[in-house]
């Protein structure tokens, strides 16, 4: 069953610095959990030109840093300035501890990005970070960018979870990427696609409770990301962001959605 997750409504506004945070978990009918195995969230970061987050420290986070559109300009204690664009990717393996800031230019595009937190195998593993140029990728293929430690994907997580991306042109059909006994999530960056008979616009997410072949066909010119995912890995849950206290717990959003829900039911009577 393909399950539907309309455009985040958690979004943090920090002037110049806006974050739509999307939960895996939170597509589900009755969430127990905000991320969904070893996917903990996709924040899609607007950073503004001129913009600076200053230096802050992740522990036990996995971050994949994807960015399509503009220049983001990190700085960390490690590797020093590394600058993140459509050619080049970066991966933070925080493990026990790992600090870094974000900028952009007064001169800098717009910058629009997807910052993906995904959970490790196991607490306070050794920390460091990934940065290279991208694979080339052929026209309406997807791209595999990161997957499991000693895999054969370019850059690496801690745990069994594959990164994809595609640029898929309007009326191009393309199957989702699937492994065996591995679920699959994904996210529309831009245009529009029909999978499942469903229609998902930009900024919508589908997840795939199963390990079946799905098609996505493009409406329009369109950029996603797909993860294959599995559900059965072990995780920790202590991450600096990806499972922060202050993620509302799985009661509360069974309550949101039910209102939603009503609310819905209400507007088509």
């Amino acid at each position: 069953m393909l399950l539907k997750g309309e455009r985040t409504f958690v979004v943090r506004d920090a002037g110049g610095f806006v974050a739509h945070v999307n939960m895996p978990g939170w597509i589900k009918p009755k969430p127990g959990d905000h991320g969904h195995g070893p996917l903990a969230m996709v924040v899609e970061s607007i950073l503004h030109p001129g913009r600076r987050v200053a230096m802050h420290e992740h522990r036990n986070d996995e971050i994949i840093s994807w960015v399509p559109e503009g220049v983001m300009r990190h700085e960390d204690r490690a590797r020093g300035r590394l600058v993140c664009d459509s050619g080049h990717l970066m991966v933070m393996n925080a493990g026990r501890g790992f600090w870094h800031s974000e900028e952009t230019l007064a001169s800098d595009p717009p910058l629009r990005m997807l910052q993906i937190l995904v959970r490790p195998d196991a607490v306070d593993l050794e920390p460091g970070i990934q940065y290279g140029a991208t694979p080339n990728g052929a026209p309406n293929c997807w791209r595999h960018l990161v997957g499991p430690a000693g895999g054969d994907a370019p850059f690496f997580v801690r745990n069994r979870i594959d990164f994809f991306d595609i640029r898929l042109g309007a009326g191009m059909r393309a199957e989702f990427p699937h492994k065996q006994g591995c679920e699959l999530y994904f996210y529309v960056f831009s245009g529009a696609v029909l999978a499942g008979g469903q229609a998902f616009g930009e900024g919508e997410q589908g997840l795939l409770l199963s390990d079946e072949v799905l098609t996505a066909e493009a409406a329009s010119d369109c950029v996603m990301v797909a993860f294959l995912i599995d559900p059965r890995a072990p995780v920790t849950r202590h991450g600096t962001v990806a499972d922060t206290k202050k993620i509302p717990p799985p009661i509360v959003i069974r309550i949101v959605k039910r209102w939603q829900g009503l609310k819905r039911f209400w507007r088509l009577g």
